[in-house]
């Protein structure tokens, strides 16, 4: 958009202002010199209108003015009489509300809105005496607080909570003499539904709601805080009774104006840096508060490109794994079965020498390396370029084998490109979700909120098809539970049904898809009756899918591991797009294909090239034009033949034909299937090199281990799920010896020989965006700061947020193509002896086995170990209860784990969360080496088990308290009518009345 061309001109106590029509006056004046207070309002949450401290007038009446919109002609007067008594009747009533103890609040850091507003609108002093509330402070959170007595009761936190997070915890009882904001019906924050996301704490325009790792820590004489529980606090709260005693006198000037120079003391210690989320692909950035090495907190910014100020848990308080004690910190050596610790000169040089060996003896195929999808796109692209132009090998892959691959393949096959076709605004703008095997709201829960708030506020529908019912199937305006791995029936039935009735875009598909005879053609066995037999769906059931389809102008198919790691994970994908080019759901905004991708840089690893068949921007090694811009830059000879991917590396284990594996920042001996083969192989391994930050179970294979850097250690870029490139910046030197990626990449490559001089992760973004076409125009610079770009991005620099809006799909014809699949049984089928079927995902509070999530203590107190997920009919059946502890036995091994009992899933289909890192309590110790027909991606889901009781008795695994046993308090919103309509509310500029309970 033109925004210069778009505004128009509105008059402001006689002076002349441009501004976007529709845009809300706070946000209109912002920058232009003309100061309107506000506190409760905030541009991220829209007009709560509750403070009262922004009134003006409009034609002679007194409004509030973070509730008008700009139009045309429209005349607005701040500094009249009546308009600024307004004004200073509503900052004093939130003066009686909020105890001002400025130098030693840990709020007192610039971005308090209280205190910025009393200080800029010069309120001279109390004019309503401050009252306490009669409520004790909950501390019952890890994570933050709640202080009823600083309280303005403003909402911000209620409307974040209640449609922004849409997890409806939070609202105000303005029914009470003295109203707050209580957790659903009134409980302790640690017994609500709060899923401690930090939406909260992140608008609160003051300190009721503070990070527990801000309190006593932000500032100089912070200690003495009241909200700081330790011998400290009653001498703070003496200090501020004898400074409150003066303030009588002095007013606030003098109180404010230490105030003033205590937040320009903090400014010199206290830093701010941008970075990116090292969790999930959603791709969240955010600053972090930092002094010297301590994190006191997570501060979101509205700019942040794809998720505003929202966060999770794990983004907003998930970081204790940066300073854990078990971090590793120096090289260490493998040296008479006992590891050793060494210099990195020493590591770098055994590895090289080891290397060479290798490929001497036995050729650069023997050798293997594995990129990580945590690490920064420069560190993926060094890793592929060390395997290709170093070690002169093709086998290099990354995690995406292990989930996203399927996803992948289908886009490639239907669209084009392989990644999701538009953006985060794409999915919350669509009339209708329809989402296959994607537990959002835990695996990817910012995006989650955007789905969650376009269906409560807007009317999205959403369609979700799982084994389980999490927390999006609750919702759900339907939901079915197929039979396991058999998505792709239903969807193909669907389609059949769907152009039998004539309702296909025919239109869409004659001037953008081929291939659509044979499509139709496939479809001959795809049945409604087939469907209802094999899927377990009743007919009016499907019939019900088919008119939400139909119903909806515009569709968004998302997806994930409950439909990518099956033995036909990228058919059903497939089917799935189909779906979407049948009806015409791609091109136009607020449709296309999502699959969540799963690690925060998982896109960007394959990217990169970190894979066994394409360069970085997914050419193809076999194209010989490509591959001699390649070597014209790297200055080698690469090699041409198709390399091994990750799965494929383990059987070539087996069979004596790789000799070397280089693992960097993957838990491959417990993530990957099967993993007691995985592991039996590692042991046949002649030389093993493992980076990672801390030393997982791959590590104990490990010949060297390298301690690397956290995200935060580091500079760089990650892409997420919707293509978006954000930087990352440096937050804290790298602990102890340990050392970014990218660096240890580099210096390994000139021990090898190799003339790698890279000094800065920009060096190595600069040389991939002059290979790879599809970053012709990522320019490092132009991510400065919260800026991001969309690949593909145009030599101009120009990004494309939808793939396909031009009507060009990615392929020589510009067309899309249907792909015909076909049906196959999944394999790992319950039987006699082996009964059950375990299906498995992710936890919203832990990310994947926990060698990250496991380091922070408010984490842990969450949910401090594994369990299986049993349903209560199973329960009775077996005589197992919450806390027995059960024996599952699969096909391939045995593991012993606590039993949760829960209607989320249903009869003999049970869950398990990946989380645990030992053999005993891990799931991949019972899957399969089945994998993807197409991709090698292992068939996780496809598992039947055996459960064998241990003990009946036993702790639970979630306690009672557990937000999954909580129920939400949905309401509108901060409901204001409401404290309008008390008696002892007045109007300003009418005074407040005496003995008011606001």
């Amino acid at each position: 958009m033109d925004d210069v061309a778009e505004q128009i001109e509105i008059i402001v106590d006689g002076q002349a202002v441009r501004a976007r029509p529709g845009q809300l006056l706070p946000d209109a004046l912002e920058g232009t010199g003309i100061y309107l207070p506000h506190v409760c309002y905030h541009p991220s949450l829209g007009p709560l209108q509750t403070c009262d401290t922004c009134f003006v007038e409009i034609d002679g009446n007194l409004v509030r003015g973070c509730g008008v919109a700009v139009k045309p002609g429209l005349e607005v007067t701040i500094e009249s009489d009546t308009a600024h008594a307004a004004r200073h009747e509503g900052i004093d009533r939130i003066a009686s509300n909020h105890d001002l103890y400025c130098s030693v609040c840990d709020n007192n850091n610039g971005n308090c809105d209280v205190h910025n507003a009393v200080r800029d609108m010069e309120v001279p002093g109390q004019h309503y005496e401050y009252r306490g509330k009669p409520y004790e402070k909950d501390y019952s959170n890890p994570f933050y607080i709640y202080d009823p007595d600083q309280c303005i009761l403003c909402g911000r936190c209620v409307e974040a909570c209640q449609n922004l997070q849409v997890n409806e915890t939070l609202s105000i009882d303005w029914s009470r003499e003295r109203p707050r904001v209580i957790w659903d019906d009134d409980v302790p924050i640690e017994d609500s539904s709060c899923v401690s996301c930090g939406h909260c704490v992140t608008v609160c325009p003051c300190n009721a709601l503070m990070e527990t790792t801000m309190i006593g820590n932000a500032g100089p004489m912070t200690g003495l805080s009241p909200q700081a529980r330790g011998r400290f606090q009653q001498l703070g709260r003496s200090a501020i009774d004898l400074v409150k005693a003066a303030e009588h006198t002095t007013g606030f000037g003098p109180i404010f104006a230490v105030s003033e120079v205590d937040a320009a003391m903090r400014e010199t210690e206290l830093k701010r840096t941008k970075t990116v989320c090292t969790y999930c692909g959603v791709g969240c950035s955010f600053e972090m508060w930092t002094r010297d090495r301590e994190l006191l907190k997570v501060q979101p910014q509205p700019e942040a490109p794809a998720n505003g100020i929202s966060t999770c848990i794990k983004g907003k308080f998930g970081w204790g794994h940066i300073n854990s004690e078990h971090r590793l910190t120096k090289p260490l050596i493998r040296e008479n079965g006992a590891f050793r610790e060494a210099e990195w000169d020493e590591a770098y040089a055994l590895i090289a020498r080891r290397f060479g060996e290798i490929k001497a003896e036995h050729g650069p195929d023997a050798l293997a390396f594995i990129a990580s999808s945590k690490c920064s796109n420069e560190e993926g692209y060094l890793m592929q370029k060390f395997a290709r132009a170093v070690m002169g090998t093709n086998n290099i892959d990354n995690c995406s084998r292990y989930c996203q691959a399927p996803a992948t393949e289908s886009l490639w096959r239907t669209v084009g490109y392989g990644a999701d076709t538009g953006s985060i605004a794409d999915l919350e703008a669509s009339e209708l979700l329809i989402i296959v095997g994607s537990n959002t709201a835990e695996s990817h829960p910012v995006i989650a909120t955007r789905m969650k708030r376009a269906a409560k506020l807007r009317g999205q529908k959403h369609l979700v098809a799982d084994l389980r019912k999490n927390e999006m199937a609750q919702r759900a305006d339907m939901f079915i539970k197929p039979e396991p791995g058999t998505d792709m029936i239903w969807l193909n039935a669907v389609a059949r049904t769907i152009i039998e009735m004539g309702r296909a875009d025919d239109q869409f598909i004659k001037d953008n898809a081929e291939n659509y005879d044979d499509y139709v053609a496939s479809l001959e066995g795809f049945t409604m009756e087939f469907a209802e037999q094999r899927c377990g769906l009743s007919r009016d059931q499907l019939d019900r899918v088919v008119d939400m389809v139909l119903e909806a102008k515009t569709i968004c198919g998302v997806w994930a591991m409950g439909v990518t790691q099956h033995t036909m994970g990228a058919d059903t994908a497939t089917a799935l797009c189909n779906l979407l080019l049948v009806t015409g759901n791609f091109g136009k905004f607020g449709t296309g294909g999502y699959p969540m991708r799963g690690h925060n840089n998982v896109q960007g690893a394959s990217d990169m090239g970190c894979m066994p068949d394409r360069f970085p921007g997914y050419d193809f090694i076999s194209d010989d034009t490509v591959r001699v811009r390649y070597e014209d830059a790297w200055g080698v000879e690469l090699p041409t033949g198709k390399g091994l991917n990750n799965h494929e590396m383990v059987s070539t284990i087996h069979d004596g034909d790789l000799k070397s594996l280089y693992v960097v920042g993957e838990d491959m001996g417990i993530v990957d299937s099967d993993a007691l083969h995985v592991q039996s192989a590692f042991e046949k391994l002649d030389f093993m090199v493992v980076q990672d930050m801390f030393f997982s179970r791959t590590c104990e294979y490990a010949d060297v281990v390298l301690p690397a850097s956290p995200s935060v250690e580091k500079e760089g870029t990650f892409t997420n799920t919707e293509r978006r490139i954000q930087r990352l910046y440096e937050v804290f030197p790298p602990l102890g010896d340990s050392r970014p990626d990218w660096r240890i990449h580099t210096e390994l490559a000139r021990a090898m020989g190799a003339d790698w001089a890279y000094g800065h992760p920009s060096e190595i973004f600069d040389e991939m965006a002059s290979l790879a076409d599809m970053f012709a125009g990522a320019n490092y610079d132009a991510l400065e700061g919260f800026k991001s770009q969309q690949w593909p991005v145009a030599a101009d620099g120009t990004s494309q947020a939808n793939l396909y809006s031009d009507g060009q799909f990615h392929f020589d014809s510009g067309r899309a193509r249907f792909h015909p699949v076909h049906w196959n049984e999944p394999t790992d089928q319950p039987d006699e002896e082996f009964d059950l079927h375990l299906n498995n995902g992710r936890l919203l509070e832990h990310f994947h086995e926990g060698n990250l999530t496991d380091e922070t203590a408010g984490i842990v107190f969450k949910i401090e170990r594994s369990f299986v997920e049993v349903s209560p009919e199973l329960a009775a059946e077996r005589g197992v209860k919450a806390g027995s502890i059960v024996r599952l036995v699969s096909r391939r091994g045995a593991i012993k784990v606590s039993v949760e009992v829960t209607d989320r899933v249903q009869g003999r289909q049970m869950y398990m969360p990946m989380h645990g890192k030992k053999n005993i309590e891990a799931i991949n110790v019972l899957t399969s080496f089945e994998s993807d027909k197409d991709t090698d991606t292992p068939a996780y889901k496809e598992l039947a088990v055996k459960m064998e009781v241990l003990s009946v008795e036993g702790h639970p695994p979630l306690k009672a308290n557990n937000q999954r046993n909580a129920t939400p308090n949905p309401v509108t919103g901060v409901q204001v009518n409401q404290k309008w309509q008390r008696e002892d509310y007045k109007r300003p500029p009418k005074r407040r009345p005496a003995g008011s309970g606001l």
